[in-house]
């Protein structure tokens, strides 16, 4: 594998501060590239990635604070990144980046929550589908309580350019978590950064077999076993396992469970 698909579980970017006229920056670097990646049996794609994964690099930040993420070009098709949230045109990323290019995207965080990041340059959704993705955490001023915290985010991979997709994936690599089911803590509470960036079909319903979670958004909190999310929707889930054993994490659109989207979570004694 050109990545592991465990590290992008709990794997946080966390960039490094700066000060520029006494104020502090939390600086990024993020890369385009290609590169080929196994995805079921003798299939082989040509992924678009950041930072050499799919999905690219959690970015973490804080709220309250100003981010500058510097953007290399290192492919052959021009590319950019365009992030979620609040920020003037000049950093909304929809200009083409072109080969060999840098450019500098350069905003503050005034709230806390999860904001998509993927490339701008049209056709968008094949863009997106090659692999040119990712996820920015921005933590509250307050810490959120201590935790197991996991991303995983769903995608889909359209193989031969027909429009829709043919395998499906959690960060990456389809049935990467089924081969090697994420390992928690029997009674720990694990946070869950979900992201759906499946481009090219109806919204996707994630469902946690045998338990329920919590839905947090601020001012709100749902608990249920399903929660239903559109391309770029995302939410913050918090769970534990009260017994121990191996645990079904899945879309609950089967076709495309069945394609690749789904993984266990083994719960071990604490």
């Amino acid at each position: 594998m050109p990545f592991d698909p465990q590290e992008c579980l709990r794997s946080f970017e966390r960039g490094r501060l700066i000060a520029e006229n006494g104020r502090p920056i939390r600086l990024f670097e993020v890369e385009a590239s290609s590169i080929t990646i196994p995805l079921a049996g003798e299939v082989l794609f040509k992924a678009w990635t950041l930072n050499g994964r799919v999905p690219g690099p959690t970015l973490r930040a804080r709220e309250g604070e100003r981010i500058r993420v510097l953007f290399r070009n290192g492919d052959s098709t021009s590319h950019s990144l365009h992030f979620h949230g609040v920020h003037p045109a000049a950093m909304d990323g929809i200009e083409p980046v072109l080969k060999g290019r840098t450019a500098v995207y350069e905003f503050d965080l005034p709230r806390a929550g999860l904001y998509p990041y993927h490339c701008h340059v049209a056709p968008v959704a094949r863009h997106v589908g090659k692999g040119l993705f990712g996820l920015l955490v921005v933590d509250p001023i307050t810490p959120r309580p201590a935790a197991d915290e996991l991303v995983l985010v769903m995608g889909g991979y359209d193989l031969n350019n027909d429009g829709r997709n043919e395998l499906y994936a959690f960060n990456g690599i389809p049935d990467a978590y089924m081969h090697n089911p994420i390992r928690i803590r029997q009674h720990q509470l694990v946070r869950l950064y979900l992201l759906n960036m499946t481009e090219l079909e109806a919204p996707l319903t994630f469902h946690l077999h045998a338990n329920e979670f919590r839905v947090i958004r601020p001012g709100w909190i749902d608990t249920t076993d399903v929660v239903t999310l559109g391309v770029a929707e995302r939410q913050i889930l918090e769970f534990s396992f009260p017994f121990t054993g191996r645990y079904m994490v899945h879309p609950h659109q089967d076709q495309i469970a069945e394609r690749g989207c789904m993984g266990f979570f083994e719960v071990v004694p604490a």
